[in-house]
């Protein structure tokens, strides 16, 4: 893949984003271009990837689920010369009451909550966020136009789609996440393996209760521009960001 270098002459690091799904990833290439960002087609190794050089930032789709994330995201990060730090960007449920569909979740602690353990003193894998990149995230402006927030906290990731009220409630009691989505985990052993810093974002679409098909289908636009929003505004920060593995 060419690389981009920086006009400013600063140091700039260039940032992997995986998007789960074909429909989270076209929207935020929708919304990106809609505010100016101009893309550039390209592969690495076998994922084909869109590259925005005014972010120095490339996208690709890595797939639903841990494990089939996890794989094309150590792809992507084995393909890349720079490979400065890697954002899980998608859509997820709620798990506590007072969040609005919309809203936007920064993980601060990513919770395997699928992993089973032969004793129940011992806790789920977790992965932690550096506190600088949560910050940079803590410290974005929402635009008055976009009414929604952004939250931080733990979200919980397991290969389980939550989409009944007890599970819900019992898994909200057990991890204190705030909300729950599959792939967090798979992108945070690939960058454990690789030593690359990573973050997962998520815009809310349901409750992760009985009535997901409906709310996922009717938020998930909103939801993942919300997502794109974010990004655009806390990646100029992360680029000069003194983050490290």
């Amino acid at each position: 893949m060419t690389e981009h270098p920086d006009h400013n002459h600063e140091p700039s690091k260039h940032l992997l984003v995986g998007i789960p799904m074909q429909e989270e990833l076209n929207i935020l290439v929708r919304t990106w271009e809609g505010m100016g960002f101009r893309a550039e087609d390209s592969c690495v190794g076998r994922l084909p990837v869109k590259h925005f050089p005014d972010l120095n930032t490339t996208i690709t789709r890595g797939g639903i689920g841990k494990v089939r994330y996890a794989v094309k995201m150590q792809h992507l990060l084995d393909g890349c010369t720079h490979r400065d730090m890697l954002i899980c960007a998608g859509t997820a449920g709620s798990l506590i009451n007072g969040l609005n569909a919309g809203d936007v979740v920064v993980a601060t602690t990513i919770i395997e909550h699928d992993v089973r353990t032969l004793s129940p003193d011992l806790r789920s894998p977790v992965y932690e966020t550096q506190d600088s990149l949560v910050n940079v995230f803590r410290q974005v402006n929402v635009p008055r136009e976009d009414l929604f927030s952004i939250h931080s906290g733990a979200i919980a990731s397991g290969d389980e789609v939550i989409c009944d009220s007890q599970r819900r409630c019992s898994l909200s009691e057990r991890t204190g996440a705030l909300a729950v989505a599959m792939e967090g985990a798979g992108g945070a052993r690939a960058c454990r393996f690789s030593d690359v810093p990573f973050l997962e974002i998520r815009g809310l679409t349901d409750a992760a209760d009985q009535r997901i098909a409906t709310h996922f289908l009717e938020n998930l636009e909103p939801a993942m521009r919300h997502v794109a929003i974010v990004l655009a505004l806390a990646i100029p920060a992360l680029r000069h960001d003194s983050f490290h593995p």
